[in-house]
This record gives C-alpha cells, structure tokens and sequence, in this order.
C-alpha cells in the first residue's frame, strides 16, 4: 500500500521552542486544542475579527489519507468568507448528480441543485488534507496582516484544570513540559477527545454493527464526476453496499461495506483489497493503491457542548456515519456558529449566556444529522429479513416511481440546519418564502453584479430589498453591515423569488454566520434594535 501524502508540504507548523515554556504561567483568551479543519477554521474566524488565538496540535501539519472527501454548498460558503473557498473549487471535483444502483440497475438520478443562481455547487470533492492546508495558508495571511493567531505544532495536551474564569493546560513538548492558562478553552481534538476524557463527560449513542472498507486508488478513469451508489452491487466480493466518488489528482475513492462479523487485519491485506477493487473496476483495470482503512459507523453526541469554560466542536462534540457527509460539514458549521459568540463574550459586548446558545443550536443541528444518519444507516444494513424485503421493495419501485425515491435512503446529503423555534430568533412578520424564514441560513442569489453571500460580511446585516433600511450602524458597540438592493440589482429575479415571495419589499436582520434574525416587510430603528438585542441574548423573550 502506498503511503499518499497529495503532494502536501506536511510539516506547515514544525514544532519551534517559544519563551512561554521557560517563563511564568502565560493567560491566553482563546487556546483551541487541535489543528484539524475545524480547529483552525474556527482559529482563522476568531482572529480576522480581532479575538487572539492559540492553536495547539500534537502533530505538525496535516493529515494523511482522503478521510472527510465531500464539503457541501455551505462549507464553500463559509469558506468563501474565510478565505480559501475559490481554491477549494479550484482543486475540488464539482458535482451535483448522483446515481443510485440495485444490482447492475439504476434505480434514478437526482440533482442536488437544480437551479441556477448560486456561486457555490452543491458539493465538491477534496480530500481533507488539502483543506486543512487552505485554511493554514489562509491563517498564515492573516497573520502576516496582523491578526492574532498562533500555531504550535508538537505540543500536546497531558492533562487540565478547569478553574471559574480560566483554566489551566499541562502541554508536552520535545524540549519537555510547560503550563499556560486559557479564559476559553475550545475542544476540536477529535471523536476521541482527549479533553473530553480528562473531564469525565459522557459521549453517548449508537454503535452500528457494520464496517466498511475505504480504498482511495489512483487511476485515469472516464467515469463521471457524480455520486454513484449501489445496494447489493453486482461485482464480485463487493460486499453489501459500494460507494465511488472521484477526487483530485486522478484518485477515486471506493467504500465497500463488509459486514459485521469481519477479520479486519484480513481485509486491509492489499491482495484482498486489490481483489475487491479489481471485481469494480473490470479485468486489466490499471491503478495503484493509494491509502486504505476500516471504520465502524458510530452516532453519538454529548449532552452538551458547553462545560463552564471548556466548548466542543467537531467530532469532540457529535459524531455521525460518514455516509451523508455530514461530519466535517457540520463541524464547520459549529466553527462558525461559535466563533462570532465567543469572540462578542471576549470582547464584552455580549452577555456570557450567549455562549449557551451555541450549545442548544449547534445540539438540535447535531441531533438532526444524527437522526438522518441513523436512518440512512438502517436502510444501508437492514436488520431483519423483513426490514431487507422492505429495503428492496422501495428500490424496485423508485426506477418506475417517483413516489418511491424519497424513501430510498444511501445517505441523505449534508443541508444546513435550520434554528426554527429557537431563542436568538427575532419576529417573522414577512409573508415570505419559507426558505428564508427567520431561523433559517440565508440562500445564495445573482446579482447583476456578483452574488449575494459575497455582499454579507462576518458581522450582523441589514438587508433592505426595494426599500430604504433603517439608520442604525451599531448597538452597544456591535456593528451591523448594510447591503441596500433594488430591482436593478436583480435582473434576474432570483432575490425577489427568494426573499419577497408575494412581499413588494422586505428588511431582512442577519446573524454573522448568516442564518436569518427577523424580517418584516418594513423596519424601524426601534425593531432593528430590539431584533439585535435578542440575537445577542441581552433581552428574553
């Protein structure tokens, strides 16, 4: 088996010895405990709004292997904001289309987005560590442009104290032990979590009596770039299930689902795997082995992701099925969804309770891909025979009925969750549509010049459609961005369709991480503020 690095310059933060290990305890506002994806993405976000960060990562770069490989619309959106979202499509495999196979058969093929209008396709294919390096090449500019962010790579935390207002971090290093302190300490090491451990929480749900095999092979291919899934596939030793999906660099990943009761050090040997691939692939197919593995679908949460001082985000907090592609995408979403809290808490424009609404959002949203990935996983590995008939029943009657493909689940696909009901949520007095209803992230739009995201910026917003918004910049210190748009500002339609529905105007309230405060069909000064202040958590409802 060969060992794939993707050409990646792995050692982007070597381990260098800094003046804290031999001085006094130092205090940090922020340390993040982990340099995956979602320890930097949320390093990254902190320190562009000016909140300094202290990464701490036991290694010194990247990972290897394909691990997380699709990043849906949001995660480009979101990256779009931080920085790296045009090399990610630059690098990444766009698609839309997927195909779903019973035997040799399809059953149908489905468009996961098929409307026009937005900058962002509804996946791409990236293997994670390239997207771990975008978001350190991004932090490294940021750096350069002032912003308080700091890497240590090789240092690794060995034990915690958790005080009232800080804690204290025991961190290993190759030059031996030393102590900082943290006021805020964010957990994104991993569905292991070391931290988590060190306190004593529960980590509570599903294990899933199934394995599957992951090969990532290189090869030229003529395949398409879609999703292509086959219940009871038809080639030889394929096991019960097959996924292939196409990556950069001529590497296509091929999951094969094996069942329970399996020898796994028997399954890695590479003869095997060989075999396994050469059954899809057809006799004389030429490719090389590139990174193997087996995991075991687990679902699982903690009961909450805020612990005093100590948050969790990412796999520390909730782990779900990789079919969906719902762990690293809804782990960027937490990244995204804490950092515009926490960093309003540091800088005291915000009350500390807010920062409970991280955990009651970000747990429903868990909760959500949970429950879809826990229903994707029953369909995938019927436990009964009755549960099997079933299975294939739907199958055989989605290829002639439309009715059917609804229920045909091979892993429903990462959608944003949306805060229906929820205590940051403002009024709705807008007859708009239900797509961008108060709670809800906001749908991307053309405009004549541009896309709408692009115009939203990491702070609070106020979008006024065909009509003047109201005079307010700030409240108590906290900016709130303006973008004004006309019907000449869409030519197109799209945020008419959007965001007025049957409305002749509107004022949308935004959140920094773009999911939808309130909106009316006009707005004072006096709503704005009141809106603003529920979303800070500085006014009960």
């Amino acid at each position: 088996m060969v060992d794939v690095r993707y050409d990646l310059a792995f050692k982007l933060y070597p381990y260098a010895p800094v003046p804290a290990q031999s001085q006094p305890t130092q205090r940090h506002p922020v340390v993040i405990v982990g340099g995956g994806p979602i320890g930097m993405a949320t390093a990254l976000d902190l320190g562009r709004k000016g909140t300094p960060v202290l990464v701490l990562d036991d290694h010194e770069g990247v990972g290897q292997g394909s691990r997380a490989i699709c990043f849906a619309k949001r995660t480009l959106e979101i990256a779009d904001r931080l920085g790296p979202g045009q090399r990610m499509r630059e690098k990444g495999v766009v698609w839309n289309v997927g195909k779903v196979f019973h035997g040799p058969d399809k059953v149908f093929e489905f468009n996961l987005q098929p409307e026009d209008g937005h900058k962002n396709p509804a996946f791409i294919n990236l293997q994670q560590p390239y997207f771990e390096k975008f978001l350190v090449d991004e932090i490294r500019s940021a750096q350069d442009g002032g912003a308080p962010i700091e890497i240590r790579g090789r240092n690794a935390l060995t034990g915690m104290t958790v005080q009232d207002d800080h804690v204290v971090l025991d961190i290993d290093t190759p030059d031996g032990p030393y102590q900082i302190e943290a006021d805020w300490l964010i957990a994104c090491d991993g569905a292991r979590s070391p931290i988590r451990d060190m306190m004593g929480l529960s980590f509570d749900g599903r294990v899933f009596e199934d394995n599957f095999l992951i090969a990532d092979v290189k090869m030229t291919a003529d395949f398409p770039t879609e999703r292509w899934f086959w219940f009871e596939p038809p080639f030889k030793n394929s096991g019960q299930s097959a996924l292939l999906h196409k990556q950069p660099d001529d590497i296509w990943r091929i999951d094969f689902q094996l069942g329970w009761d399996i020898d796994r050090k028997l399954e890695l040997d590479p003869d095997r795997v060989r075999a396994r691939v050469d059954a899809m692939l057809g006799e004389g197919a030429e490719y090389e082995l590139e990174w193997t593995s087996i995991y075991t679908f687990q679902c699982r949460r903690m009961e909450s992701f805020r612990h005093g001082r100590v948050l969790f985000a990412g796999d520390s907090a909730h782990q779900v099925s990789p079919f969906g592609a719902r762990g690293a995408n809804s782990g960027i979403q937490d990244a995204e969804n804490l950092a515009w809290k926490l960093d309003l808490v540091v800088r005291g424009l915000a009350p500390d309770a807010l920062l409970d609404t991280y955990s009651t959002e970000r747990s429903f949203a868990a909760d959500e891909n949970i429950l879809n990935s826990t229903r994707a996983t029953d369909f995938l590995t019927p436990k009964s025979e009755i549960s099997k008939t079933f299975r294939n029943a739907v199958l055989e009657l989605a290829a002639d009925h439309a009715f059917a493909r609804p229920l045909v689940n091979s892993g429903r696909l990462s959608v944003p969750c949306v805060y229906d009901g929820h205590l940051l949520n403002g009024p709705d007095v807008l007859d708009g549509p239900a797509r961008t209803r108060v709670g809800a992230p906001c749908v991307d739009a053309e405009l004549a010049d541009g896309f709408l995201l692009d115009r939203l910026k990491g702070s609070f917003a106020i979008l006024a459609i065909c009509t003047d918004p109201p005079d307010i910049d700030s409240l108590d210190g906290v900016p709130v961005h303006h973008v004004t748009l006309s019907a000449a500002d869409d030519p197109k339609g799209m945020v008419r369709d959007r965001y007025l529905g049957s409305a002749t105007q509107a004022v949308y309230l935004l959140r920094p991480d773009q999911h939808v405060v309130a909106r009316w069909p006009s707005a004072t000064v006096e709503d704005i503020q009141s809106a603003l202040r529920i979303a800070l958590g500085k006014e009960v409802r």
